[in-house]
């Protein structure tokens, strides 16, 4: 199939080559075009100039973009996607359900909008091992199979639009959750005097260790000595659109809320570029 990629950061660079690979022709573009040239050389794959213009080298465009203003920014516009003629547009990144709607309603007539964010890090992306949450019905899904399957290990169709995005903020929520807790857990391991591998060691063999905290142990241990995969403000960022989406529900989300606060007290301490393994480092700094 011919494949738009925009948005070529830690995710949408692994996905593009493991499009490319797959047999697909597949067209980059980037705001920032010397990583699109780079990686157009790199996988021998063509770059648009414009969102528009990938838009018209492409039957499908997969968007993985940082959040609703960038992802509205590439899409309208006479520079834009919606300017060009791909029929399909596959939302991949963290967005709301409200900016999904929008993207809907202000979408070309017969183009299609699909949601369909991704749950996996770099490595993930990389192994063409993610989880798709596709906000559709499984025949369109079995439709774009070829996608997903170049792309990641499962896809689940959620039967409508905005439902993908809506879990995707659930899965979000919790991980970052098990994150803030984590930090808790090691920081109270290390105030008794248990070192820190040790301590990990513990929780990595107990019931309460999640897949996320197995593969980011290099992380945690040595955050500095690692590329950084997912950003402190990048959790903030998630972890206010699901409390947004949790207001709008009319439900109660008391855990996310600490979660939110203690990522917005991170960031102003300037934590906000720094891995999201930094809440450890920010959980012992906290003195109060």
């Amino acid at each position: 199939m011919r494949v738009g990629v925009a948005g070529l950061g830690r995710m949408g660079a692994h996905m593009a080559r493991n499009l490319a690979r797959a047999g697909h022709d597949v067209t980059l573009w980037n705001r920032s075009a010397a990583k699109a040239h780079e990686l157009a050389l790199e996988i021998g794959c063509a770059m648009a100039e414009t969102p528009a213009a990938l838009s018209n080298a492409a039957e499908v465009v997969i968007t993985m973009l940082a959040d609703d203003a960038a992802s509205t920014a590439v899409h309208e516009g006479p520079e834009g996607l919606f300017a060009g003629s791909a029929q399909t547009f596959l939302e991949m990144g963290t967005m709301s359900p409200d900016h999904i709607a929008g993207l809907r309603a202000r979408a070309p007539e017969g183009v299609r909008v699909i949601d369909a964010p991704v749950s996996g890090a770099t490595q993930a992306a990389q192994e063409a091992t993610l989880t798709i949450m596709a906000g559709c019905d499984a025949d369109e899904a079995g439709r774009l199979s070829p996608i997903f399957e170049a792309l990641g290990k499962t896809t689940i169709a959620l039967g409508a639009p905005g439902q993908g995005a809506v879990m995707k903020l659930a899965v979000n929520a919790l991980l970052h959750g098990i994150n803030q807790s984590f930090a808790e857990a090691m920081t109270l391991s290390e105030a008794a005097g248990i070192e820190t591998a040790r301590a990990f060691d513990v929780i990595e063999a107990s019931a309460a260790c999640a897949p996320m905290l197995r593969y980011r142990r290099p992380l945690y241990l040595d955050e500095a000595g690692q590329d950084v995969t997912f950003t402190v403000a990048l959790a903030r960022k998630d972890m206010g659109l699901a409390l947004d989406l949790a207001r709008q529900s009319g439900i109660a989300m008391p855990t996310g809320a600490v979660t939110l606060a203690r990522l917005e007290q991170a960031e102003a301490a300037g934590f906000g570029p720094r891995d999201m393994a930094a809440m450890l480092a920010f959980n012992r700094e906290d003195k109060t």
